[in-house]
């Protein structure tokens, strides 16, 4: 938790057990401003159901078919609106998986840093509330093209911000998405690692430290890695 709170500039970290395979509609750890204030002393630790609901939603429901957005066209979106411009957050991870079609079956993959250390996803959150006053507050991750490693596995990648960014990003100062395109590119190959894991992690009720061991690459695949 120190590692957290010191990666991502916060005072404190509330205790929490570490996940090693999240769905969607779970929690997911989110790093934002608190309401009223604009710098990194203000930033919390909090935990956001993954899959936006925006907060002019009819019914939750819409929130887990909006778990990632296309940085290239967010701008656009009515559901992204809004929170683009004052409700932008860092999604916490040390990884995510992906997956590789196969002739057989597909094939996860693990993929972190080369440093092995915490990072900030690009997202979204707003909060909605139902007619019968349930409040929920959820998130969205930005996504954008492959790098050279993720290529091969997946054309798609989380946007992955450098900490130099990381104010930035939260800062609603900062409305006009023309000055925040730049940071959602693909993040550099060369400080990254990936490995196939066992496909286990395709079952949510799979949440463990074996999830992310690396497995034997499967015969009809050739390592890329």
């Amino acid at each position: 938790m120190s590692v957290i709170a010191a990666h991502f500039g916060l005072f404190e970290v509330p205790a929490f057990t570490p996940r090693f395979n999240i769905a969607p509609t779970q929690p997911v750890g989110v790093v934002r401003l608190r309401a009223g204030q604009e710098s990194p002393q203000g930033r919390e630790l909090v935990w956001l159901r993954w899959g936006l609901i925006p907060r002019w939603a009819k019914d939750e429901s819409i929130g887990s078919r909006l778990i990632n957005a296309r940085a290239e066209t967010v701008a656009e979106k009515t559901a992204y609106r809004a929170s683009l411009r004052r409700h932008r957050c860092l999604i916490a991870a040390d990884g995510f998986y992906e997956w590789q079609k196969g002739d057989q079956r597909s094939q996860p993959f693990y993929i972190r840093l080369r440093e092995n250390r915490p990072f900030g996803l690009a997202g979204l959150w707003d909060h909605w509330t139902s007619p019968d006053e349930k409040t929920i507050e959820s998130c969205v991750i930005l996504t954008t093209e492959a790098n050279a490693l993720v290529g091969p596995i997946h054309d798609r990648m989380p946007v992955i911000l450098p900490p130099s960014q990381y104010a930035r990003w939260l800062d609603p100062q900062w409305q006009e998405w023309s000055a925040l395109a730049s940071l959602c590119g693909p993040y550099s190959a060369e400080e990254m690692v990936a490995y196939a894991v066992d496909p286990r992690v395709n079952r949510p009720a799979h949440d463990d430290p074996s999830c992310i061991e690396r497995a034997e690459q499967p015969a009809q695949q050739q390592s890329l890695f």
